[in-house]
């Protein structure tokens, strides 16, 4: 104690100051993943189809992670077999729900796919409680306002058609694979650094989407330069986005993570309406604020507990 004030442990400010930055880390993974429904219409209008854009911007992702790794970090190339089996699941896994999303994506627009992929926070709570971690209290209501406002920002919409339905089917099976990628990706993050990771699972991605791609036979067709950009850009933005976002399941945990990656709907709704034209009215701009607000509040809920120790492995059921 010095002058009258407390000083913390430095391994608490560490600890504190690590957890703010995943804070913020998260917050920069959701924007750029707000982009992907944005990038991903593009890339329809420049003839790519669902099957070509999931495994292309996969393929786009794995190979700038390559690049960078072999050139600037080597050290974390290094990881154990086992965890390397473990990254190649959880990236199928991840694969696997990108087929759903973006063949989803096609039957619907911005602002109902966005809704309906932010339900994997959902999932995620439930994967988590029944593996045993406790959920606080804060956790719950911030959760549940974060829904609240998932509807509100979409309402009122109706899908249209029997393909607007399969594609809402779709969209829902794809968030439920991406809430347990999440409760997977915490796990095996319990063992390795987020960077490697982050590159072990993407390539997981790349090589779950590209073996159907490549069993259908399908000619790549003629692809526009709007297609082209599209693709690129889309691969760039999940290989730093998905950096991002193991940087924060690292320090924070699945739910955290989830609950701020939320606010990506927000930043789709907000490029929709001024690229596409998708108009909001005033109870869905609430429901935005309401997203917004519940990850900002993130480093509150934090400080009462919610974050899970290192240790913790969603697995052990």
């Amino acid at each position: 104690m010095k002058n009258g004030i407390l000083k913390r442990p430095a391994a608490v400010n560490a600890a504190a100051e690590g957890r703010q930055a995943g804070v913020y880390s998260g917050l920069f993974a959701s924007f750029l993943l707000g982009w992907a429904p944005i990038l991903g219409k593009y890339a329809y209008q420049g003839g790519v189809t669902p099957l070509t854009l999931a495994a292309l911007r996969t393929l786009v992702a794995a190979l700038f992670l390559w690049m960078v790794y072999l050139i600037w970090q080597r050290r974390f190339l290094r990881v154990s077999w086992a965890a390397l089996l473990s990254c190649l699941l959880v990236g199928a896994i991840n694969g696997l729900g990108s087929l759903f999303y973006y063949s989803a994506l096609e039957r619907l627009d911005v602002s109902r796919a966005s809704l309906l992929s932010a339900l994997y926070p959902m999932w995620v709570v439930i994967f988590l409680s029944a593996a045993g971690q406790p959920i606080t209290r804060l956790t719950l209501l911030r959760l549940g306002g974060s829904l609240v406002g998932a509807v509100l920002v979409t309402a009122p919409r109706g899908a249209a058609d029997l393909s607007s339905y399969f594609g809402v089917m779709l969209m829902v099976a794809s968030a439920a694979l991406n809430g347990w990628y999440l409760v997977m990706g915490q796990w095996v993050l319990a063992d390795i650094p987020a960077r490697s990771g982050a590159l072990y699972i993407i390539t997981g991605m790349a090589i779950t989407v590209g073996i159907p791609r490549l069993v259908s036979g399908a000619p790549l067709g003629p692809l526009t330069s709007l297609g082209v950009t599209a693709i690129v850009a889309l691969g760039l933005t999940t290989a730093v986005s998905r950096l991002a976002m193991f940087f924060s399941l690292e320090r924070l945990g699945g739910i955290q993570t989830a609950i701020l990656m939320l606010t990506e709907l927000a930043v789709s709704l907000a490029f929709a309406f001024f690229l596409f034209g998708e108009r909001m009215t005033l109870a869905q701009w609430l429901g935005a604020i309401l997203l917004l607000g519940g990850g900002m509040l993130a480093r509150v809920d934090i400080e009462q507990g919610a974050a899970p120790p290192p240790s913790f492995n969603p697995m052990d059921m």
